[in-house]
């Protein structure tokens, strides 16, 4: 293994430190988040949505512009990212990419940003719909 970089962090690191920011739903929650007007939101390439299937009703933003598309800030924003208090359930497939995008958001003062714990296999796993 090389040697790291002074200062650098290793994936694992970032990663709970991301999630120690985030108060991370269960899919019961989640689904509950969404019934109450959370924004689901799924960053999974075409090809896992493909394979796997969808939640119905989730928006579909692939990770590579997660941030332009949530920032309020951006002339690129999604019409629903107009406000820095909107509830965000970001979910990946597993829910590892999902918690850095759900940090990621935060960073950008979407503050109850979040992620959906064990992604779009804990959904399906927990028998909730699915497309």
């Amino acid at each position: 293994m090389p040697r790291a970089p002074e200062g650098s962090r290793g994936i694992d690191e970032i990663l709970a430190e991301a999630r120690a920011r985030l108060d991370r739903l269960d899919p019961a929650r989640a689904q509950r988040a969404a019934a109450g007007g959370a924004v689901l939101v799924d960053i999974r390439p075409a090809a896992q949505r493909a394979a796997h299937g969808e939640i119905p009703g989730a928006l579909i933003v692939e990770r590579n512009v997660l941030e332009w598309r949530f920032d309020p800030r951006s002339d690129a924003r999604l019409p629903v990212a107009g406000a820095y208090d909107l509830p965000v359930v970001v979910f990946c497939q597993e829910g590892y990419t999902s918690s850095l995008a759900a940090a990621a958001l935060q960073d950008l003062g979407l503050h109850r940003a979040t992620d959906l714990a064990g992604g779009f296999a804990a959904w399906q796993a927990a028998g909730l719909p699915v497309g």
